[in-house]
């Protein structure tokens, strides 16, 4: 049996990475690929509970460290009860966000660095990346406009704007540092046009591994 494909969606908040991977899923599902879709923190019961404490507004005196080990839990769970046994399957997984997160949010965000979040994500997916990254490339500054309106804001969108040109900084030295694996994507176009273009780099990676 084929060896599944792990395709990850990343980017700062507002670059619509939720909107984009599921419009990339679908077209998929419609071009007959056997892929499934999911996202983190989250994915599976487990951690999407341990999301609901994450994302709470409520939860303002949470430990930088304690939130790092959070996502970090989060991931680990998801990975071995979700995404692997779907590769193993030789599915396509479609993921809204995975260790690069952490180590922009957590690692920049909130100056954890770079290095000690990856030690600790490490220790979670023992070295397991994703066959290759959307990076959806915003300035922090639209993201920020984009999600001005959203109804619901969690803990992180309540961030202030330094946090997020932090987090933004921060991407940009992950893409560089691994920028083998990562396909970038201008997010600043029309959301069925990023999606288009998205798809079409998924496409590319799912032949090119075939």
């Amino acid at each position: 049996m084929n060896k599944g494909i792990f395709i990850t969606f990343e980017g700062p908040d507002g670059s619509g990475k939720t909107t984009v991977s599921t419009g990339v899923y679908k077209k998929l599902q419609a071009n007959g690929i056997d892929a499934i879709y999911t996202r983190e923190p989250g994915g599976i019961e487990i951690a999407e509970e341990i999301r609901k404490i994450i994302l709470d507004p409520k939860n303002t005196a949470m430990d930088a460290k304690t939130e790092a080990l959070l996502y970090a839990a989060s991931r680990r769970q998801h990975l071995v009860e979700k995404v692997k046994p779907a590769l193993d399957a030789g599915k396509v997984v479609i993921c809204d966000r995975f260790v690069d997160s952490s180590l922009a949010y957590q690692g920049c965000g909130r100056h954890l660095g770079i290095d000690a979040v990856w030690a600790i994500n490490n220790f979670a997916i023992e070295g397991f990346m994703p066959t290759k990254t959307i990076y959806l490339d915003l300035s922090a500054e639209e993201g920020l406009k984009r999600i001005e309106n959203r109804e619901f804001k969690d803990r992180l969108d309540q961030e202030t704007i330094q946090f997020h040109l932090d987090v933004q900084a921060g991407y940009k030295e992950i893409v560089e540092r691994f920028k083998e694996r990562m396909v970038i994507v201008d997010a600043s176009l029309s959301v069925e046009q990023v999606i288009e273009n998205a798809t079409k780099k998924v496409l590319e990676i799912i032949h090119d591994q075939g």
